[in-house]
């Protein structure tokens, strides 16, 4: 009687269920139609606005090129990149209206631009419309201390639309990696789409980290200790992944900055046929006067690391290692040292990093023997460059490594982290001559400063000719080539 019971309930519960698919089928057959009509209004809506902002003095229509970087007064290894590519468009294309969607709304246009001749020495030759955003504070960080990625994703999404609603460009290129703002672009402002990725927002190897439960800036040691949250968390990373993928490939062109970062994009994006490398524009031909043999203005040695103040160019394991670095000094017979930090700061919370870093010092005790150097002009960063023995970089899985470039290029010994931009594409043998060094550990590091600074003066002069030698392969011009051969399909 029971069972008959229970399959006359059964059989009730499909048919209730059987009953609401065709309305339910209807329902949203009419939502989804209803949800294409606004999405077309919207569209017919945006491109009434890229008329109006097209349209020049003499009434031809203008090519509006729009760049979106919501930090271009960053002062970065990415925000040379934005300078000099629209360098070279404007060579190239100089009849064209030239937009950068930007945040920094506490400061002029003119300011940003004088800020970027006086960081990277560069000059645009025609002018640039800023469009200010005011909602850049929801792709911060610190608004999202849970489910970071996803909520700053979703971020750039309204900071997107801000954007689009402002200026309606015929190509958008994202020059700062919000993979977000895409379809955005593409399918409601009908715009060709250019991307330029320095690093992917979600890459395999953070994948491998959570599965392995391995702690690291961007897993808590709380979730890798709980097999269940960690288990959690790679499904999150997985479905953001495939979804970071999707969006990814609205793009019509893609250039990437290493063989690191193309290997993780042609594994998430999936759009080979478009994709390119296009290593970073260094300013290698300004550091070519600083002579290669070792200056001695003052006694002992300068080491040097050049980065913007951001967790994941994890500064502290330099200020470790250095620390490690004196005590060895202490026990052998090396002269005088000094690190000297340089970087810029984009917002509070990375002045916030500056002193941590400084109190860090001071528990180590060596406040005394490392300075920090903050958004310094270039024409300074220039003299302690040609000043350092050592040039120190310590980010895991650096997508290229600009700052590791200058090193070598001014005849800096550099020691990277053996990871990433730098072991695959910058210090590697030149001609058969090693052209740096490669660390991963606060031993690694302070044994491998301790071997540089232990090598004879004509030892440190042979490495450092290599590695100058080696670096003529991202200097500005061959960015430029590179640039406009990967974007000239967006233009025909």
């Amino acid at each position: 009687m029971a069972t008959t019971k229970r399959g006359w309930c059964l059989c009730e519960l499909l048919r209730f269920f059987y009953s609401l698919f065709l309305p339910g089928l209807t329902v949203c057959g009419i939502l989804c139609i209803c949800l294409f009509i606004i999405l077309w209004g919207i569209r017919l809506l945006v491109r009434r606005k890229k008329e109006s902002v097209a349209t020049s003095k003499n009434g031809k229509n203008q090519l509006v090129i729009a760049f979106f970087h919501p930090y271009c007064n960053a002062g970065g290894g990415g925000e040379r990149v934005l300078w000099c590519a629209l360098r070279a468009l404007q060579k190239k294309y100089p009849e064209a209206i030239y937009v950068v969607y930007t945040g920094d709304v506490n400061v002029s246009g003119q300011q940003i631009l004088e800020g970027a001749f006086r960081r990277f020495n560069i000059r645009l030759t025609h002018p640039v419309k800023f469009v200010f955003l005011r909602k850049r504070y929801l792709v911060e960080d610190s608004l999202y201390p849970h489910f970071t990625l996803l909520g700053q994703s979703l971020g750039s999404i309204f900071l997107g639309w801000e954007a689009l609603m402002q200026c309606v460009p015929d190509v958008y290129i994202d020059s700062m990696g919000y993979a977000f703002t895409l379809p955005l672009f593409k399918y409601l402002g009908g715009c060709r789409i250019g991307s330029y990725v320095h690093y992917p927002t979600i890459s395999t190897d953070m994948l491998s980290v959570v599965k392995n439960q391995n702690v690291g800036f961007n897993n808590a040691a709380f979730i890798t200790r709980n097999p269940f949250l960690s288990k959690v968390k790679l499904i999150y990373y997985y479905l953001f992944a495939f979804i970071y993928g999707l969006v990814g490939s609205c793009s019509d062109v893609v250039m990437v900055n290493s063989s690191w970062t193309l290997n993780h994009i042609l594994s998430l994006w999936k759009v080979g046929n478009c994709t390119n490398i296009v290593y970073p524009p260094c300013d290698v031909q300004t550091f070519l006067d600083i002579p290669l043999y070792e200056k001695k203005t003052t006694p002992g040695h300068l080491l040097v690391s050049i980065g913007q103040f951001r967790p994941e160019k994890n500064h502290p394991l330099q200020i470790k290692a250095f620390a490690k670095l004196l005590n060895k000094k202490v026990a052998g017979s090396l002269p005088s040292l000094k690190l000297v930090l340089i970087g810029g700061c984009r917002n509070q919370d990375d002045e916030l990093r500056v002193n941590q870093l400084r109190k860090l010092s001071e528990d180590l005790g060596v406040q005394e023997d490392v300075e920090f150097k903050i958004n310094i002009p270039f024409d300074e960063l220039k003299t302690y460059l040609s000043e350092a023995t050592i040039g120190l970089h310590t980010m895991w899985n650096e997508h290229f490594g600009i700052g590791v470039v200058e090193c070598m290029a001014a005849g800096t010994i550099i020691l990277a982290h053996n990871s990433g931009g730098p072991k695959l594409d910058i210090v590697v043998p030149h001609e058969g001559e090693i052209t740096g060094f490669l660390a991963e550990s606060e031993e690694g590091y302070a044994e491998t400063m301790a071997h540089i600074l232990s090598m004879s003066e004509e030892k440190r002069l042979q490495i450092r000719s290599s590695a100058r030698a080696s670096v003529s392969r991202f200097s500005d011009q061959e960015f430029e080539l590179a640039f406009l051969s990967s974007v000239e399909s967006l233009f025909k």
